[in-house]
């Protein structure tokens, strides 16, 4: 049995009680129960229902379970995680919510909701809001030393750190934030004379502000640091901030890890091919090498390690098709037989399996100059034949094992929702005729369609070919409730959305 993840917003009470049920369960010979302690007490591995010991099975014994359960060494472990997570949880997207609104909320920290990055959805009206609000009211600037972080007053912060050298870790706002994170994370618009977030961020680092500063987001265990702040990007794509380069490398210089694993994931999502920049800056300092910093031992292996950091890259240039990032990862060591934590929707898969799996032939070419290429399964080597639109290979292929094609669709029935994702028409046209059903659903991230995936990104050719094959415009996805004309219209295809509709009103 896999470890379980925590709750949101975890109580040292509620595991508490969850050990006294454990304990009180085992000391009954409940076989599930006995089943959990066997799994991950050390001790009682061999245990059955009639073991003499388990009628004094302890308290400690009890949460020792629990800790390991959920991917803890110790009891006492996990109550040091659950400490740092309530000193540094945040929730600054539930804060925003209520910038603007009629209160008696300074303006100061209005401003501040509206400037800074919170992820909630990047709605750039926010930013102008902000940028109105200072301009109407310019005494925000120096209300406050986080104010004048956000604003780019580095006079203003220089002047308040004479006066108390103290202001350059206090925490305050409306994020609770230390002053280099509403730096960091500020995006108030347009340069003006005298302000610039990247000198406050250079002038509170002298004054010995923690170049790892960060907090985490909803209490998730992947720390939102300054280094996150200054790539920007994630979900809902929010900007990048306006000096990142320069901001990354001051932050870094300054003793920042290099092993963000939330700056990576939010780059990772909307970095194309050619723009490796930010992985490019990070291999520089350490990225897979360097011993990790304060989050890591804060955390511990609730974060990756910085090598598991490195693979996990790889793996992703492998599901990606980026064989010149795969390359690079290479280079600086990423391993292509690791597993690491896997992505489920690779099914756990390592590298080599990833790229020969999706067909993704450049990146297993490039593997293969790095490391000798492991036996393939042969499943992974049918579906990457159908997901290159290969029917001559998939014939020969058939021919040799005519049980391949119910073993794939087994192994992965929502393949052909990758296929139309990465716009292969020639591997949809192929896995329909073979028996994928073109209405499957998507088993891992958002549970939607074939057609979905092509209303999103617009593409006219293969919302056409999954029609032709029997795709159903009003299906919806299980997550948002959504039709594909609803995501459609939803990401700005208007001439998807205007097709699907029709298709949804007719017959």
């Amino acid at each position: 049995m896999p470890a379980t993840s925590l709750p949101d917003r975890p109580s040292l009470e509620h595991l508490k009680n969850e050990a006294k049920t454990l304990q009180r369960r085992v000391r009954a010979r409940s076989a599930g129960a006995i089943a959990l302690v066997r799994e991950f007490h050390p001790e009682f591995g061999p245990a059955d229902q009639d073991d003499p010991r388990l009628a004094a099975f302890s308290r400690s014994d009890a949460q020792l379970v629990v800790a390991r359960r959920y991917g803890f060494a110790s009891w006492p472990r996990l109550r040091e995680y659950l400490d740092v997570r309530e000193q540094y949880s945040r929730y600054p997207d539930d804060e925003a919510a209520t910038a603007g609104a009629a209160s008696a909320e300074p303006l100061a920290d209005s401003f501040l909701r509206l400037a800074c990055l919170n992820y909630a959805g990047f709605d750039s009206g926010r930013l102008t809001q902000a940028g109105r609000l200072l301009a109407e009211h310019p005494e925000i600037a120096t209300a406050s030393i986080w104010a004048s972080a956000t604003a780019g007053e580095y006079e203003h912060v220089s002047a308040l750190l004479v006066g108390d050298p103290g202001l350059v870790s206090r925490q305050g706002g409306p994020f609770r934030w230390e002053p280099l994170l509403y730096a960091a994370y500020s995006r108030v618009p347009g340069p003006a004379a005298g302000r610039s977030t990247l000198e406050v961020a250079r002038r509170l680092l002298a004054a010995g502000a923690d170049p790892n500063a960060g907090y985490l987001w909803h209490g998730l265990p992947c720390p939102f640091t300054a280094l996150t702040g200054a790539f920007g990007r994630g979900e809902g794509a929010p900007p990048a901030h306006p000096q990142a380069v320069e901001l990354a490398k001051l932050l870094l210089d300054a003793g920042a890890d290099p092993n963000d694993a939330q700056a990576l994931y939010n780059c990772g999502l909307q970095s194309p091919p050619e723009d490796d920049w930010y992985l490019r800056l990070l291999l520089r300092y350490g990225l897979g090498k360097r011993v990790s910093g304060p989050w890591q031992a804060r955390l511990g292996n609730a974060l990756p390690s910085p090598a598991e950091l490195l693979d996990q890259e790889l793996r992703k240039a492998a599901s990606d098709d980026t064989p010149d990032r795969a390359r690079l990862l290479l280079a600086h060591g990423a391993d292509p037989a690791s597993y690491g934590t896997g992505d489920p929707s690779d099914g756990d898969r390592n590298s080599w399996e990833i790229a020969t799996f999706t067909g993704h032939a450049d990146v297993l070419a490039a593997l293969s100059e790095a490391a000798e290429p492991p036996e393939p399964d042969p499943l992974h080597v049918f579906l990457g034949a159908c997901m290159r639109g290969d029917e001559p290979a998939v014939r020969q292929m058939l021919a040799a094992d005519e049980g391949l094609t119910a073993a794939a669709i087994a192994m992965a029935p929502d393949v052909i929702v990758r296929a139309a994702e990465e716009h292969r028409p020639a591997a949809v046209r192929l896995l329909a005729r073979l028996g994928f059903k073109v209405n499957r659903r998507r088993r891992y991230g958002a549970p939607c369609t074939a057609l979905h995936e092509a209303a999103w990104s617009g593409d006219m050719e293969m919302i056409r070919l999954l029609v032709e094959l029997g795709a159903n415009p009003r299906i919806r996805d299980r997550m948002y409730d959504g039709t594909p004309a609803g995501w459609a219209r939803y990401n700005g295809q208007d001439e998807a959305a205007e097709y699907l509709e029709a298709l949804e009103q007719s017959g």
